[in-house]
């Protein structure tokens, strides 16, 4: 048994984190979020210590360094910019971290991150669930055991509706979260990168404050992308979230098999065989590309959703 801290407790992903650390039989010691709506700790670990003021947590997590409580482990489920500077925070700390994705926002912080795992002697680890999925796999055997010159056609869309709290929060700061694709698709890149290869073009067609539209090339598929979170753009106005993959005009189906992912990224990474954070690596490249690229509109080889009317932001900003 791992004895594990986490930092963003009351966020909308730690609860995937608590259900995983608790069903691979880990014990959370302590967490930290400086908002105090954690009520939900209490259904996993209601005897973890919780602080909502850093120096405190560190105060507490750094005494008992030498017990046999001391942290192990530590999760990180921070807004998108804190990843980097949390992940150093554990490395010190003297524990292994995972932390769910994206792992940083700019490929040269992996570099850094990885002088200090050589630094500590500790080890940083990351969440990428699709390579997990049993259907993905299946469909990276049959890719790998096809024809070595085929080259697949595929269109990837994913329209996950947000309200205006989103541009509010630090989701709708490109410079907090990386933007729609490094926010809601840097997993679906990974997973294209994962089975179909190395990026060999990159263009982006559309990208706003609700949507990017765009073409990568692998090297085993051409991939015409499509992410948005303006439920406007939902295929069917009565339905929550729409995601599609077609390859070569044949649907894709992994929409079930979602539910205990994060605890299958857990079991791999106490078994000593999870995914290091050098694995992020293409996926950190591909969302940093997209976010700093020029659009170039409807040219090309476009996905047919971004001719869709773009709409304005909702509070006048502008990316």
């Amino acid at each position: 048994m791992k004895n594990f801290a986490l930092i963003g407790a009351a966020g909308y992903i730690a609860p995937r984190h608590f259900q995983a650390i608790k069903d691979t039989g880990n014990k959370l010691i302590a967490a930290y979020d400086i908002c105090d709506s954690v009520g939900i700790i209490d259904q996993y670990f209601p005897e973890a210590a919780f602080f909502t003021v850093q120096e405190l947590f560190d105060r507490h997590c750094s005494k008992i360094k030498t017990q046999s409580n001391r942290i192990e482990m530590l999760s990180v489920c921070t807004p998108n910019f804190l990843h980097d500077a949390h992940i150093r925070y554990g490395l010190r700390l003297g524990a292994d971290v995972i932390c769910e994705k994206p792992l940083v926002l700019n490929p040269w912080n992996i570099d850094a991150l990885e002088n200090i795992e050589k630094e500590t002697g500790n080890k940083a680890f990351t969440i990428l669930q699709l390579r997990l999925h049993e259907e993905i796999i299946k469909l990276k055997q049959k890719v790998e055991q096809g024809p070595k010159d085929k080259v697949y056609d595929i269109d990837l869309t994913y329209i996950t509706p947000r309200g205006y709290w989103y541009y509010t929060s630090w989701k709708g700061d490109d410079r907090k979260s990386g933007g729609i694709a490094t926010n809601i698709g840097v997993h679906f890149y990974d997973m294209l990168h994962w089975v179909f290869g190395e990026v060999k073009e990159n263009i982006v067609h559309v990208y706003s404050h609700d949507r990017v539209a765009g073409f990568l090339g692998l090297e085993k598929a051409r991939v015409r992308y499509f992410l948005s979170i303006n439920a406007k753009n939902l295929p069917a106005p009565n339905k929550n979230t729409y995601r599609a993959l077609t390859i070569d005009g044949e649907h894709f189906d992994f929409s079930s098999g979602f539910t205990d992912l994060h605890t299958k990224n857990y079991a791999q990474i106490l078994s000593g065989n999870g995914f290091r954070i050098s694995e992020s690596r293409s996926c950190i490249q591909i969302v940093h590309d997209i976010r700093k690229a020029k659009p170039i509109g409807l040219k090309n080889d476009y996905h047919p959703l971004a001719k869709l009317p773009l709409t304005t932001h909702p509070f006048g900003w502008t990316k």
